[in-house]
This record gives C-alpha cells, sequence and structure tokens, in this order.
C-alpha cells in the first residue's frame, strides 16, 4: 500500500484550497500562509506589481494586492506539487487502459528513459523509485499546471475586468440620465453622486464605478475633482473614463453642469440606439447560426446516418452518440455562448430596488429617543421602555411576515416567483411518470421506450404551468409599463402647473392610465392613511415589480428631498421610460422574423423525422421482408444497394427520432426565448409548444 502514500498526499495539498472555497476560516488560514511564505516577495515594487494593481482595481477584486498574488504563488506550487503526482498516476491508468505493457514501453525508449517503463507496475514500485518517477513529471506536468495556474489566475482578471466594461458601458446612459435628471432637481451635485451610489442595484455597474469616487470623497476627503481623475484613471471603461474627464473638466473650469449633462445624455441616447442596431445585428446572426449548424446539421447528420445504416452497416451507435450526446451538449454550449456574448445588466437588478427605506421596523429597536439620559462613557443610561412589548411583537411578526405572506396571497406569490412552482409540478410530475410507467423493463431498450412518453408529459406539465404564471406575470408588468410614460408625463404638466406631488396624485387617480389606475389608487389610500409620497412611490414599486417603475420611483423620490417642483425630473424620467418602451419594441419587431425561422426550421426536422420513421424505415424493412419471403431478385439481375440490407429495427430507430425530435423541442424553445425575449425563463412558452406538437406527431398521427 505504500504505492498509495503519494497519492494522499497529493489530495491533502487540494483539500484546504477546495475548503477555502466554502469556509471562512479555511480562507482566512490559506491567505495567512500565503502571506507568511511570499508576503514579502510580492511586497517588493516592480513595475510588475503596478501593473497587477491595476488589473486588480479594474476588475473590482475586494483584496489587496499582497493577499492576491501570495495566494497565487500558493495555489501554483501546490498544484504543481499535485499535478508532478496525479500526473505519474494519471500516466499509469492511461497505459493500463491501452493495455501496453512495460517490456513494449522499454523497448520504444532510449536508454536512458528506459525507467519510465515502471509507470505499468506502480502498485509494485518502492518509494525511492516513485520519488524517481515523481521528480520526472515535476519537470513536464507539474511545470506546466503551475505556470498554468499562475497564468490564469492573472487572466481571469482581465476577463473579469472586460465583463465590467461592458456592464459599465450598457448602463452609463441610464447613469448619466438619471445624474441629469436630479441635476435639474436643484441638488447639489456630491449629494447626487451619493444618490447614486446609493441606488447602484439599480443603475448597474456604472453607479458602482461612480461609487469608487464617492468613496474617496467620503472617507478620505478627497475633493471630488480628483476623485473624478483618479476615478476615470483607474476603469476598464473607455466610455467611463472619458465621461469622468469631462466631467471632471467641466466642474474644474466653472462650466454649466446642466448642460454638460444634457448634451452626453442626449449623446448616450443616439448611441444607445446605435448598440440597439449592433445587437440586433449579432441576435440575427446567432439566429441564422443555430438554425444553419444546430438543427439542420443534426438533421442532415442523422438522414445520412440512417440510410448508412439501412444500406451498408449499422449505425445506430453512432445516431445515439449524435442524439444522446451531440445535441443536448452543442445545444446547451451555444446557450450559454449567447448568454455570455450578450450578458448586460440592462434587464437585471439587485433584491434591493433602490435606496428608499422600506416602511417596516427596521431601525426602531436601535433608534435612541434625545430624551434618553446619556452615560460618561457615550453610552445611553437604562429607562423604562413603554414601547419594548410592542416592538418585540413587532418584531415577531417581522420575523415570519414571509410566511404570512404565503398564507395571506400564495396566488400572488406563485406569479411574482413562477419558479416556486417547481416544488409542486416537479414532484406530481415524478409520481406521474411512476404510475404511468409501471414495471420498468431491464432492457435498457425496452425501459426507455416505457419511460420516454410519461417524462415528456411531465416536462409539459411542469414547464407548462411555470410558462403559465410567468406570462400572467409579464402581461401584467408589460400592460403596466405601456403606460407609464404618460403616467410621468401627466404628473409632470400638472406638477409643473403649480400644483403639489401629493394634490398631483390624487388628480392622477380620477385619470384614464389604464392597468396603472388600481396601483394609483392604492397608492393614494397609503397618503390618506397617513403615509408620506415618497414611502406610497415606494409600495407601489414594489408591487408593480419592474425595472421602469424602480427607475422612476428612485427618480421621482429622490427629487422630492430637493424640491417640490419635480416636473423637469419627470420629463427626463418620461424620455428615458419612452426610449426603453421604443427600444424593446424594435428588438420584439426585429426578431420576430427569426422567431419563426426557429419554429420553420424545427417544423422541417421533425416532419423529416417524422417522415424517415413512418415512411421510410418501415418501406425499407418491407422491401428487405418481401425479398427474403419471394427467394430475391431473378437470376442474373443484381440486388445493387440493397444487397447489404439487414434485419432492421424499426422500434429502435422510431424511438431515437422521437427522442431526437423531443430535445430538439426543448433547445429550439429555450433558444426562441433567450433570442426572441432575452431569457430562458421566455423560452417556456415555446418549449410547451414544440413539445406538444412533437407529441402529437409521434403519439396520435
Amino acid at each position: 500500500m505504500l504505492w498509495l502514500l503519494p497519492l494522499l498526499f497529493a489530495v491533502a495539498l487540494l483539500i484546504p484550497l477546495a475548503a477555502a472555497q466554502v469556509s471562512r476560516g479555511t480562507d482566512l488560514l490559506v491567505s495567512r500562509l500565503s502571506l507568511s511564505l511570499f508576503g514579502d516577495y510580492v511586497a517588493n515594487e516592480s513595475p510588475r506589481k503596478q501593473d497587477q494593481q491595476s488589473r486588480l482595481r479594474a476588475a473590482h477584486v475586494e483584496t489587496t494586492h499582497r493577499v492576491y498574488a501570495a495566494r497565487t504563488l500558493l495555489y501554483s506550487l501546490l498544484l504543481g506539487i499535485s499535478g508532478s503526482i496525479f500526473g505519474v498516476y494519471g500516466a499509469a491508468v492511461l497505459l493500463r487502459m491501452l493495455r501496453i505493457s512495460g517490456d513494449a514501453v522499454r523497448a520504444q525508449l532510449p536508454a536512458a528513459l528506459r525507467f519510465l517503463a515502471d509507470l505499468t507496475r506502480v502498485t509494485e514500485l518502492t518509494l525511492s523509485e516513485l520519488f524517481v518517477l515523481v521528480f520526472v513529471s515535476s519537470a513536464t506536468v507539474g511545470t506546466a499546471l503551475a505556470f498554468g495556474t499562475y497564468y490564469l489566475r492573472w487572466a481571469m482578471l482581465d476577463e473579469r475586468a472586460s465583463n465590467r466594461a461592458s456592464e459599465i458601458e450598457a448602463t452609463l446612459p441610464r447613469t448619466i440620465a438619471f445624474v441629469y435628471a436630479l441635476s435639474r432637481s436643484g441638488m447639489a451635485f456630491p449629494a447626487i453622486l451619493d444618490t447614486l451610489t446609493r441606488n447602484r442595484d439599480v443603475y448597474g455597474e456604472a453607479a458602482v464605478e461612480i461609487g469608487v469616487a464617492v468613496r474617496d470623497m467620503n472617507t478620505f476627503g478627497t475633493d471630488v475633482l480628483s476623485a473624478l481623475d483618479r476615478m476615470a484613471d483607474r476603469t476598464p471603461s473607455e466610455g467611463m473614463e472619458e465621461f469622468g474627464e469631462n466631467l471632471a473638466s467641466v466642474l474644474g473650469s466653472g462650466q454649466s453642469l446642466p448642460n454638460f449633462l444634457k448634451d452626453q445624455y442626449e449623446r448616450y441616447q443616439e448611441e444607445a440606439e446605435a448598440q440597439q442596431r449592433q445587437y440586433l445585428d449579432l441576435l440575427s446572426t446567432f439566429a441564422e447560426a443555430y438554425v444553419t449548424v444546430l438543427v439542420a446539421g443534426p438533421l442532415f447528420l442523422i438522414t445520412i446516418l440512417v440510410v448508412i445504416g439501412l444500406v451498408l452497416q449499422e449505425t445506430l451507435g453512432l445516431l445515439r452518440i449524435v442524439v444522446y450526446l451531440g445535441i443536448p451538449l452543442s445545444s446547451i454550449a451555444f446557450i450559454a455562448y449567447i448568454d455570455s456574448s450578450t450578458k448586460t445588466i440592462s434587464e437585471t437588478l439587485g433584491n434591493e430596488r433602490s435606496e428608499i427605506p422600506s416602511v417596516g421596523i427596521s431601525g426602531i429597536t436601535d433608534a435612541v429617543d434625545d430624551d434618553t439620559p446619556a452615560l460618561a462613557d457615550g453610552g445611553v443610561g437604562s429607562v423604562s421602555d413603554e414601547w419594548a412589548a410592542s416592538r418585540e411583537r413587532l418584531e415577531l411578526y417581522a420575523k415570519f411576515e414571509s410566511v404570512l405572506g404565503w398564507l395571506r396571497s400564495p396566488g400572488q406569490v406563485l406569479l411574482r416567483n413562477p419558479e416556486y412552482s417547481f416544488a409542486v409540478t416537479v414532484p406530481v410530475g415524478l409520481w406521474w411518470v411512476v404510475v404511468r410507467s409501471g414495471a420498468v423493463p431491464l432492457s435498457p431498450l425496452s425501459a426507455l421506450r416505457t419511460v420516454d412518453s410519461p417524462v415528456v408529459e411531465a416536462i409539459l406539465f411542469a414547464t407548462g404551468a411555470f410558462a403559465l404564471l410567468y406570462e400572467i406575470d409579464k402581461r401584467r408588468v408589460k400592460a403596466i409599463e405601456k403606460v407609464i410614460p404618460d403616467f410621468l408625463d401627466r404628473l409632470a404638466s400638472v406638477n409643473d402647473a403649480g400644483v403639489s406631488v401629493v394634490q398631483s396624485m390624487e388628480r392622477l387617480t380620477r385619470s384614464d392610465l389604464d392597468a396603472l389606475n388600481p396601483e394609483l389608487q392604492r397608492a393614494w389610500e397609503d397618503v390618506r392613511w397617513g403615509a408620506d409620497v415618497r414611502a406610497a412611490f415606494r409600495r407601489m414599486e414594489r408591487r408593480i415589480d419592474s425595472p421602469m417603475m424602480t427607475r422612476a420611483t428612485v427618480l421621482i423620490t429622490n427629487a422630492m428631498t430637493a424640491s417640490g417642483e419635480i416636473a423637469p425630473v419627470l420629463e427626463i424620467a418620461a424620455d428615458e421610460a419612452r426610449a426603453s418602451r421604443r427600444l424593446q419594441r424594435e428588438r420584439r419587431q426585429e426578431m420576430l422574423t427569426y422567431l419563426m425561422v426557429i419554429y420553420i426550421s424545427f417544423f422541417v426536422f421533425i416532419g423529416i423525422v417524422f417522415a424517415l420513421s413512418s415512411s421510410f424505415i418501415p418501406a425499407i424493412e418491407s422491401a428487405n421482408l418481401g425479398g427474403a419471403s419471394s427467394g430475391g431478385l431473378p437470376s442474373g439481375v443484381s440486388s445493387g444497394v440493397f444487397s447489404g440490407l439487414g434485419s432492421v429495427d424499426t422500434a429502435a430507430y422510431t424511438l431515437l427520432f422521437f427522442h431526437a425530435a423531443v430535445m430538439q423541442a426543448i433547445f429550439s424553445g429555450l433558444v426562441a426565448g433567450q433570442l426572441g425575449e432575452g431569457s430562458l425563463a421566455d423560452g417556456a412558452k415555446h418549449v410547451v409548444v414544440l413539445l406538444a406538437l412533437t407529441v402529437i406527431a409521434f403519439v396520435f398521427l
């Protein structure tokens, strides 16, 4: 068993690295070990260190250069040592799998390297002999893995910085719109930047980048010009760099900030339209590539393999590889590539959508009344609190609030979170598979034939329930977003006439705003019952749960803190909402054509596959049986290509074609949703439609 000791040692070296990913204590231990070994070395000033620090800042890594560089060297060392050992055992396993003997290896190697033939008998070697092999492996596998780890750790920073740059560019237009709108409200510029930073979950990575400058100002006392210049130097985004430098120049020269922001706002609105055009061109390219490579390609390959299998030799094994591995793996890779290539945060929001505090009990227990006596050490004296019992009851209520929300309106919770439906539909679907399948045969082919239809029915049920809930809530949000620009315009008009925000809201409740009217009525009831307007808007935004409404709410409520005249801010918010609606409409109209192309290509796929399984293969089988029963062709007549025909397993081909159609239905639906509307969840309805058509074609026809 001594031959296992190096292998156990290699595994033990990797355990701390794996545990550091899930354990905070182990992570700190690894950092301390790294610093003790390499901390002094990486702390030396050099051009390489400055370059590495710039990459860390651009990637927004939440650690110091000394810690990251030291951990990189430790990872490289441990993986290099482990790789050296794994290389020996891996080579031994490979030689054993290939059934290559030690004598054969020794015969092919020069005299100086014949000791490598010992790889074929690793279990019989002594520790000294194993050490020689590990030493050789360390010069090859270990060195390559160590350098690869070092390079990969730093290359990951470049990739992360590139992704951040794309996200900053995508969210910069709306960030500039927010800054421009608040500048029209009369709010001081440092306060605008503070407000933007607090709303970084709404305005994305561009707000996070500006938050770096805000942190420099608030924490280190840096002036605004120096903070903006430093932010422009460190950002990975060219657009943010240009904006930061121009903004610092405007502030330093005393030019009109609102005019500058207006020019930037209009410029980025035009750029957003150009980017939308490029984005649609990219999506159309993806759609054409999917139809050509992942629909027509497998169909052509399946057809060729079927003909070869029927005429020349058996190809069911290759067909199974294409259907069960080729189609799903290539489709998943394509979906992942689309997601990585088109990923922006334009439609993604964090859990906390704005800085407006929610109306609740947070902060009540921490608040100290002004009349509470203070102690000499700065503490608070103990006094009788007549509201302590009430606060305790409120805290208890807050703990069970989510459960109570489920009990009060489970349907509403499901509509807002359609993925929760899987907690019910998946167990029901599994139960349906068990009931419908009954006793499953031991033969793989028979087992697949027994469970495939129930599994498809279960997938239809679970996906259909999710799609129904998702589409209902999506249509509700779309109906509200349709009237948001009109709502903001009307609110701006009324406020511009000198009416207060509260009175403006009351007047709008009597206007016709379609799907937004019920929410406005509820917001007005909140105000009537004593809530301030900001809290009422915040509650309405939470109920609507729309990114467009969230951005409008953040603008309105923050503008109200600066002035009661918010008409200019509302006009900008209305313009931004209208531009967002226009871009969404253009994308939907543009991608409708390619959505139809995906559907038509699937119909062609299922039509040809169905024709092969229902007509072509049975006809070949009948011809083969007929030829065998009649004694063949007349004497002297060649049978041609049909001379190689044997028995045809029609059931196996039909089952394989059905599974191919099912997989294409699922992945074509997901791709259609991702390309046409921007997310895999939007593809659920397409999956249901295509799966239903597949079942109808193979079961009922």
